[in-house]
């Protein structure tokens, strides 16, 4: 249950060097410690392939979490890119798509909608990236996608339709 003034945000949790699982624990410990928000549902973690990226790097761990709060969504995006450089991660040197230790994407803020070049809400690949949304079906399922307005559940179904075709 939300109160007021609180928004619900999700953010994408992912790791595939060191400890991965550990990583993303140590992550979540601190997502509960932000100022005015707190964690209200989270996924278990998931073991996935890479997506892009060089060739040969580890496999990802991969989870969800739902935050109310009431940071906007810059000063949200700010914490998270700063728990990011607390757990070692350098943006300016990584590859695309590389290896890192800790990878904190937000991919809602309520309904806002916000297109610039260093953010943009919802994210843009969420709704088409398996790794996102199977652990957001595991605590939010029926929650509707923006941008193709089905269920988190209609789209991973599809998805991995789409994926056992290919």
């Amino acid at each position: 249950m939300r109160e007021a003034g609180e928004v619900l945000a999700t953010v994408a949790l992912g790791s595939n060097l060191g400890d991965p699982a550990a990583e993303l624990d140590r992550a979540l410990l601190k997502l509960v410690k932000l100022p005015r928000t707190r964690v209200v549902a989270r996924s278990s973690w998931i073991e996935t392939e890479p997506v892009g990226g060089p060739a040969g790097q580890p496999r990802f761990r991969n989870g969800v979490v739902q935050l109310a709060t009431r940071l906007g969504a810059r000063e949200l995006l700010a914490e998270l890119q700063r728990l990011e450089r607390e757990a070692g991660r350098v943006r300016e040197s990584e590859v695309r798509n590389g290896p890192r230790t800790l990878d904190l994407d937000l991919i809602f803020h309520g309904d806002a909608r916000v297109n610039e070049p260093d953010l943009e809400l919802p994210h843009p690949r969420a709704e088409e990236r398996l790794f996102v949304l199977e652990p957001l079906a595991e605590i939010a399922p029926e929650m509707k996608l923006p941008g193709c307005q089905k269920s988190v559940r209609e789209r991973v179904r599809e998805l991995r339709s789409m994926r056992a075709g290919a």
